[in-house]
């Protein structure tokens, strides 16, 4: 596959993992539409924070005119330019930012960094490295490790869980991935 090809997948599994979060029911009628384009903007507005890496995690939930922050960041900043940055979207009168900040711990970063390591740079998940945003996300908070995003089959979401669990310092592992359909 061309780089461009795989850019391609990585980024649309992203935006499935945003829509995948949401959890919404169907709505039909305008106000449907009107939900369906604030989480287009929402999740188009999420992925294009500066600070957004593979160690954060940013959900959220749309009910009528309030959107929902949701998941983990390790910098304070990134919390507030999420919120700050679904302010300005039409149609979104309130934000209700349930974002946790993960406490700066420098052995989480040693963990984040062997994590990366160890899933990325693993062959047969090498696949999910391409691209800006990538589609497996590492949070860790204190040893605890949870994977979140979406892969292409169950058998990446188990190597991935088994590569993260022989991590040195990892306490415990969270394989939250979901599997495309």
């Amino acid at each position: 596959m061309s780089r461009r090809m795989h850019f391609a997948l990585s980024f649309g599994l992203l935006v499935m993992a945003g829509a995948l979060a949401l959890g919404q029911t169907q709505i039909s009628g305008s106000a449907g539409a009107a939900q369906a384009r604030i989480q287009r903007e929402v999740t188009h507005e999420l992925l294009m924070l500066p600070y957004y890496s593979v160690f954060d995690s940013i959900g959220f939930r749309v009910n009528g005119d309030t959107v929902t922050l949701l998941g983990s960041v390790t910098r304070p900043v990134l919390k507030s330019d999420a919120e700050n940055s679904i302010k300005h979207i039409e149609g979104v009168s309130r934000v209700d930012n349930q974002i946790q900040v993960l406490p700066p711990s420098p052995m989480d970063d040693q963990i984040r960094l062997a994590l990366f390591r160890a899933i990325y740079g693993y062959p047969s998940l090498e696949k999910y490295s391409l691209g800006v945003q990538k589609p497996i996300r590492i949070i860790v908070s204190s040893g605890h490790v949870t994977l979140e995003g979406v892969v292409d089959s169950q058998s990446d979401k188990d190597t991935a869980g088994v590569r993260a669990n022989g991590i040195s310092g990892v306490f415990s592992v969270t394989n939250n991935l979901r599997v495309s359909s």
